[in-house]
This record gives C-alpha cells, sequence and structure tokens, in this order.
C-alpha cells in the first residue's frame, strides 16, 4: 500500500532517498512539534503502514530540520523593534551550560545560542550573532538585571534602549518551555554541537505551529493553522507533488 507507493511512482521524490517527500517531512514535523522520542515516531508510521527505523528518522531530523526551519523563518515577516532576551541552564551530559534566546514582542523566536557560561563574553557573543543573524537593530532590547547584559549592550548597541527588569522580560521566559518539555522527553542533551543543532531547527520549526491561541477563536485557530500547515507544505516540497493512484 504505503510501502508500494514508497518503492514506486515517488521513489525519487527526494533525491537519493526511496521514501516519498510526505513521508519524511510528516516525520520531522511529528519529531519537532510534538515531544516524541525517534523510536514513539517510528511507531506512529508503522500504524500508518510506513514501515520506516528511528535511525531513518534520525537522519532526516538532521539532514532536513534545519532547511525546513530556515524556509519558515524566512517567510516570517521581519521581526519588531522590541526584542527580549534570556538565558536559563540547560544539562548536557551532566553538565551545567547556557541557553541565550532572544524572541520579539510577537514571540517569534530570532536566535537562540548554547555556550559556556553566562558572561559578558558570552552575552557579548550573542549580541553579536543575533544582529548579524537578522540583520537589524531593535528599537529595544528587554533584558532580566544579568549586569552582563548592560557590559554587552554598552559596548555592542549602545544606541538602543536597554530596560533590564524581570517583571518586563516574561515573554523570553515564556519561550523555554517547550524547549523544557522536550529536554525532559529526551532526557537531556548529549554534547553542546547536538543541542545546537537540535534547538536550531526546534525553534523554527514547533513555534511555527504554536500560535497565540488564547488569542484566537476556534474558527480563527482552524483557519490560521490552515494557513500555517499550507507554508510548512510550501518550504518541504510537498505542495506540487503528483497525487499517489
Amino acid at each position: 500500500m504505503v510501502e508500494g507507493v514508497v518503492r514506486g511512482q515517488y521513489a525519487a521524490a527526494v533525491k537519493g532517498h526511496r521514501y516519498p517527500v510526505e513521508i519524511i517531512a510528516h516525520c520531522v514535523w511529528l519529531y519537532f512539534r510534538f515531544p516524541l522520542s525517534l523510536r514513539e515516531v517510528e511507531e506512529l508510521m508503522l500504524q500508518r503502514g510506513v514501515i520506516v527505523s528511528h535511525e531513518t528518522v534520525r537522519r532526516w531530523c538532521l539532514k532536513f530540520g534545519q532547511s525546513y526551519a530556515n524556509g519558515l523563518r524566512r517567510r516570517r515577516p521581519r521581526p519588531g523593534g522590541k526584542w527580549h532576551l534570556d538565558e536559563v541552564f540547560i544539562k548536557i551530559n551532566g553538565e551545567q551550560k547556557y541557553l541565550w534566546r532572544a524572541v520579539d514582542q510577537d514571540g517569534n523566536v530570532l536566535d537562540i545560542l548554547v555556550l559556556n557560561r553566562r558572561d559578558t563574553a558570552a552575552a557579548r557573543r550573542f549580541f553579536r550573532r543575533l544582529l548579524k543573524g537578522i540583520g537589524a537593530v531593535p528599537r529595544v532590547v528587554v533584558t532580566d538585571k544579568l549586569r552582563s547584559y548592560g557590559a554587552a549592550h554598552r559596548e555592542v548597541i549602545p544606541s538602543v534602549e536597554h530596560r533590564a527588569h524581570k517583571g518586563l522580560n516574561n515573554r523570553a521566559e515564556n519561550s523555554h518551555q517547550p524547549t523544557r518539555q522536550r529536554e525532559r522527553a529526551m532526557k537531556g542533551f548529549r554534547s553542546v554541537g547536538g543541542a545546537q543543532q537540535f534547538l536550531s531547527a526546534f525553534s523554527g520549526i514547533s513555534p511555527h505551529f504554536r500560535p497565540r491561541r488564547h488569542l484566537m477563536t476556534a474558527s480563527e485557530y482552524r483557519t490560521e493553522m490552515t494557513i500555517r500547515f499550507a507554508s510548512w507544505d510550501q518550504v518541504t516540497g510537498v505542495t506540487g507533488l503528483p497525487t499517489a493512484a
């Protein structure tokens, strides 16, 4: 059935892969959208009649996750003028590291960076990476009261208003919650590089399917999700493929 389609009409849908792009994109979506293990994705696909190993799903996520995330980011409107920055500790192979994150006033993730420290040098590095990646300068930067932010701000973007107040930074702090959920499901990360790679793709894919539902009616939410799924299909290359016989 599905396996026959895989080996037949769509065998060359993705160069070098015998599975069609629909299956690859669906597995990547499942893994980055929900707190699932690779083996759980394998099981869900088996229930739908698709035989694919968890190791294959892992390779697909590594190969396509970041490119899908980048495609979604390019389709987003330019970030707002107020950026919220925050950092939280994460355990990587039993050692404490720090996850730096920036979001705009609408909760869109601008960038993330995993670093060993939370000092001025780390804050400065994150500021510079953020400005280079976005290609724009914010109107206001909101952080908590960590002094490293103030020192890095004075060095990198002294002309930008800086508001340091823990109560004003709930937007960034709340954006860490999906990451915490995934961290628990994955039982932590094994390396800094692996954490950076996963979270970079995760922060581009997961928020795309998490609109601010509490501000919408049920019909508005369904309409918005339909639009977002259509964008996902375009980014992953599903749109425009022929229909299976």
